[in-house]
């Protein structure tokens, strides 16, 4: 895709967001969603290589919507300034409408790339799944945490919103008590694409993924 005019437009964006502008750049958003879909599109099936399990994954659902939803939020800027996909299984529903573990990316106005990979802000019955499983496969999730490309590309799993406490029912003296703190079992990593070359971001997305499949897959185990 032509990653210039999506950073161009989406920074044009962030200075006019509002519905005028908006309808007047239409016609360039929808070349750009229309070569995002494309991006995602080829990424799931660059995926399904090493993850089956997502060679049904939509792409059109797999797009997230450009409009904001500004019911609970003080910003009523009506428009994201990125564009973003998540990459599931079920195919179903929204992570955060409990669709399980998934491969998220996104591209925004300053030209970074956020990939990750894993279950952010997990559903509370979800939640306590994960980390039931983390008490019950201590040895999986144990060999999860030194897994070495996942490390190496990934580093730590992400502690934001982490607990001070563990959670009510379970004990302190558990191995990994400190991830049972976690609301997110995520991970993540930024970069710029400013030196990206358009032709090589999806083989460079689906390497990450393919980096941060083992904890998708441990994840699923739950």
């Amino acid at each position: 895709m032509h990653l210039r005019d999506l950073i161009q437009f989406l920074g044009e964006l962030e200075e006019n967001n509002n519905r005028a502008w908006f309808v007047m750049n239409k016609p360039r958003y929808d070349i750009l969603r229309a070569e995002f879909l494309e991006l995602v599109t080829e990424l799931i099936a660059d995926i399904a290589r090493f993850d089956p399990l997502v060679a049904g994954c939509n792409p059109r659902k797999a797009l997230f919507r450009i409009n904001r939803d500004m019911r609970f939020s003080k910003d009523k800027s009506p428009y994201k300034t990125q564009f973003s996909a998540a990459i599931t299984a079920t195919n179903l529903k929204r992570p955060s409408q409990g669709g399980g573990p998934h491969y998220y990316f996104h591209i925004d106005a300053r030209g970074t790339v956020l990939v990750a990979g894993g279950e952010y802000m997990p559903p509370p019955e979800r939640l306590r799944a994960i980390r039931q499983q983390v008490i019950d496969d201590a040895s999986g999730f144990g060999k999860l945490l030194k897994n070495r490309k996942l490390v190496a590309r990934f580093g730590a799993l992400s502690d934001e919103n982490k607990l001070a406490r563990p959670p009510k029912g379970f004990v302190v003296d558990t191995p990994h008590t400190e991830y049972l703190k976690l609301k997110s079992f995520v991970a993540f990593t930024e970069s710029s694409l400013q030196d990206t070359p358009a032709h090589t971001l999806g083989h460079e997305l689906a390497s990450a993924f393919g980096d941060v499949y083992p904890l998708v897959a441990w994840l699923r185990l739950a």
